[in-house]
């Protein structure tokens, strides 16, 4: 039996920790560390949140809290076996353990049990079916740490059963082969052709939730294999994907903006060819107006928007910016200097701030216009000259530019 003591699974026993297990124990009721923060703490990680399990009711949690005098949070979890308790400014979520009893492919009816491996069958992949004691004794049915260590991505038991449950598995499988596996095409054949014989499954999850999957997947390693692998096993469609998608030029771009941090509609965009594909995208998983707008901004200038050629290769893009009448152009060129893998420009890019022009109609006044109209021609005519100058020229050399003119 393994049995862990890492600084990282020291460091969860805070006060509220320690409280919250004091009572489990009085009462006699088993409580452990489920799923992703084992996963986490067995890779040597510090886990961001942590689900805990128990054998416990809700009814006997909350009768348990309540008496206690702890303060229950309302999360609406309660219906699957949800209690959160808030202890020393932390919250804690804690589960019951359960058996799906019907499962639709999108949610599950549950019942409780207080059997430690039925609780764990149904769990998606191996890595993420492990429990751990608050002793650090490890709890693993189905040979997740073994898989773990070999940076192996299973399905517990059988996948075709396991996808049929939820077919947002395919993708949260992808996502977790993006984190973990060391290498490009390391699948079991027999997982592969299970989520080919239920890409379909997909039509009926909701896009929001694709879209929160799809977007890690994008942000992962191997995105590059994972999303041709979409293709060849006919995932893309269900997912809002382009039937025909560039998978050259997303080979291209992912390549290019590797070390760059990219958005995740950013490295996406590349699979477009055309604006309707951006459309498409957004009528299947309701992408935010930021997303979608940075789509369609990268379709429309990742091919003539490229840098100038001589001393000054960001002229173009600031020009743009400084033509622009939208607040976040900025941020959307940087995207684009992503794309198109421009990593030097892209620093210089970041480090520039945008100059404000120096004159104003009132100066002008002051000179003695009067009319509207001569004022906005005179200021189009020096903003022009401003902007040939490369937005150096002051308010000064302006305006007796404005005497020859």
């Amino acid at each position: 039996a393994m049995k862990l003591q890492s600084p990282q699974f020291q460091a969860l026993f805070t006060p509220g920790l320690r409280s919250v297990a004091e009572l489990f124990e009085k009462k006699n009721y088993e409580l452990r560390i489920a799923g992703g923060a084992v996963r986490d703490l067995l890779s040597g990680m510090t886990p961001q949140d942590i689900d805990f399990a128990t054998t416990a009711t809700p009814a006997e949690m909350k009768e348990m809290f309540t008496s206690a005098g702890v303060r229950l949070i309302n999360n609406k979890g309660e219906k699957h076996g949800t209690i959160t308790a808030r202890l020393h400014e932390q919250n804690f979520e804690i589960t019951t353990l359960r058996i799906d009893v019907v499962t639709d492919g999108r949610h599950a009816e549950v019942e409780f049990t207080t059997d430690w491996e039925k609780d764990a069958e149904r769990r998606d992949l191996t890595v993420n079916s492990m429990f751990l004691g608050l002793d650090g004794m490890l709890y693993d049915f189905f040979n997740g740490y073994e898989d773990l260590k070999n940076k192996k991505i299973r399905f517990v038991g059988k996948a075709s059963e396991r996808i049929q449950e939820d077919y947002l598995r395919i993708l949260r499988y992808f996502r977790f082969y993006g984190r973990i596996a060391e290498k490009p095409g390391d699948h079991e054949p027999s997982t592969l052709q299970a989520i080919k014989e239920n890409a379909k499954g997909l039509t009926g999850i909701s896009g929001e939730r694709i879209w929160v999957e799809l977007k890690k997947i994008l942000l992962g390693n191997h995105v590059n294999h994972l999303i041709q692998l979409m293709y060849e096993l006919d995932i893309a469609q269900y997912i809002g994907l382009p039937l025909d998608g560039s998978l050259e030029e997303f080979d291209r771009v992912t390549k290019n903006i590797q070390n760059l941090c990219p958005k995740p509609m950013t490295v996406l965009t590349s699979l477009f060819k055309v604006k309707d594909d951006v459309t498409n995208l957004d009528l299947r998983l309701k992408i935010s107006k930021e997303e979608k707008n940075l789509g369609l901004f990268l379709v429309k200038h990742r091919e003539e928007l490229t840098k100038a050629m001589g001393p000054e290769p960001l002229r173009p893009y600031q020009d743009f910016i400084m033509d622009s009448r939208e607040a976040n152009t900025n941020s959307k060129i940087c995207e684009l200097l992503k794309y198109q893998g421009e990593e030097h420009l892209l620093s210089e890019m970041q480090q520039w701030t945008v100059p404000s022009f120096p004159v104003s109609g009132h100066d002008l006044r002051k000179m003695g216009m009067s009319s509207g109209k001569e004022i906005g021609t005179a200021l189009q005519q020096l903003r022009d000259e401003w902007k040939k100058s490369g937005y150096h020229m002051d308010k000064e050399e302006l305006l007796s530019c404005l005497k020859k003119l």
